[in-house]
């Protein structure tokens, strides 16, 4: 959906530092194979792989001096189920989840974009505090595994 799209891309664009993109476009196309319940998330994450390999390529073929990239960027669910924080929620703990997050984070543990809902019952800010603790330890797992896809660790 266009939400979904606007979503990957400021997700994206928030890695990029964009005076030394100059006047170009990159156009990433995320098509999730398997995402047990977090497409946006997998998108995002994936997406970044993408965007940083296609960035190696134009270094590569002189289009771009260096790879404009500030720092990695990762997405992961969080919820509430059972009344447990839990992270990387699947298909059935998010059908089920009291409360559903999706959290895009800079590799230092910045948020670029907060995405909830209280599905049943409001949350109370302890509950966020867990929840966004998990989506920290989330995130810096992919970043790794981003580096390790990318040849970077």
């Amino acid at each position: 959906t266009q939400e979904i799209q606007r979503l990957i891309g400021r997700a994206l664009r928030a890695a990029i530092d964009m005076p030394l993109m100059g006047e170009r476009t990159i156009m990433v196309d995320c098509d999730v194979l398997q995402a047990d319940g977090g497409t946006r998330t997998a998108s995002i994450t994936g997406g970044f792989v993408a965007l940083h390999l296609a960035l190696q390529k134009a270094v590569e073929r002189n289009l771009l001096r260096v790879i404009p990239i500030r720092h990695f960027v990762s997405a992961v669910s969080v919820g509430i189920v059972q009344g447990q924080p839990r992270l990387d929620l699947n298909y059935l703990e998010d059908f089920a989840a009291q409360t559903d997050m999706n959290c895009v984070l800079a590799e230092d543990g910045r948020f670029i974009e907060i995405q909830g809902t209280a599905e049943q019952e409001p949350f109370k800010p302890e509950e966020m505090e867990q929840m966004l603790k998990l989506a920290v330890k989330g995130a810096a797992e992919l970043v790794e595994t981003q580096k390790k896809a990318l040849k970077l660790r």
